[in-house]
């Protein structure tokens, strides 16, 4: 896919990954770039359009889709990252909101999006998923399950919607360094290496984007034993 002159959406695109995405389509030559944030004045780049999307809301989705008609590319990067929940007694709240920004809300941008990729001849799908998503965790287990139903929901949406020629990206990732994981001691990649290796994705047509050592040891691991 040519980035040179698209559309693109990137959701949670005030910090961290998204961020990133914004910066990287920019400087790949993208058109224009909606910058879909929860608050609009967060957004100070001239280059971006800002975008009021909050992903959990249903009317900001349909609204965004109405407004930014002209979108070729949407990056789902929007949810909770790292959040902690007791896997025995924590509280089954944490876990909703987790499925409902990370799962659902990918559901609801891709689904509202799907008719607009396609009348503007097929585009493309990218969902910012994570090793969580082959790996489940007693320490953070709401937001594996997340990663894993969301990694199970990009598969189902590649198959819906290859007719309309639309390309369905995943990319996997081990720890990235940004705000939300700086809790976590751990080695970690630039948010930029992220966005730089899926948008090379992107230009070969390549449906997965394994952006690390871990993600690519984990993924090679998946028919071993734990």
């Amino acid at each position: 896919m040519d980035i040179k002159g698209a559309v693109a959406l990137v959701t949670g695109a005030n910090r961290g990954i998204g961020r990133a995405f914004t910066r990287a389509l920019i400087e790949h030559g993208a058109a224009k770039v909606y910058a879909g944030v929860r608050d609009p004045a967060s957004v100070t780049d001239p280059d971006l359009t800002p975008l009021h999307l909050d992903v959990t809301n249903p009317e900001h989705v349909v609204r965004a889709a109405e407004a930014a008609g002209d979108v070729t590319i949407v990056v789902n990067n929007a949810g909770v990252l790292g959040a902690v929940n007791d896997l025995l007694e924590g509280d089954l709240d944490v876990a909703r909101r987790v499925l409902e920004a990370n799962f659902f809300g990918t559901w609801a941008v891709s689904r509202a999006f799907a008719p607009v990729l396609a009348r503007n001849g097929g585009g493309a799908l990218v969902n910012m998923l994570s090793v969580a998503s082959w790996s489940g965790s007693a320490v953070t287990p709401a937001y594996s399950a997340s990663k894993a139903a969301q990694w199970s929901l990009t598969d189902a949406f590649r198959e819906g919607l290859r007719e309309q020629g639309t390309l369905v990206v995943g990319v996997h990732v081990g720890p990235v360094d940004t705000e939300g994981a700086a809790w976590m001691n751990a080695p970690k990649v630039e948010a930029a290496d992220v966005a730089e290796q899926t948008l090379k994705a992107l230009a070969a047509n390549n449906t997965e984007v394994l952006v690390d050592d871990i993600a690519r040891a984990v993924k090679a691991s998946l028919s071993q034993p734990r």
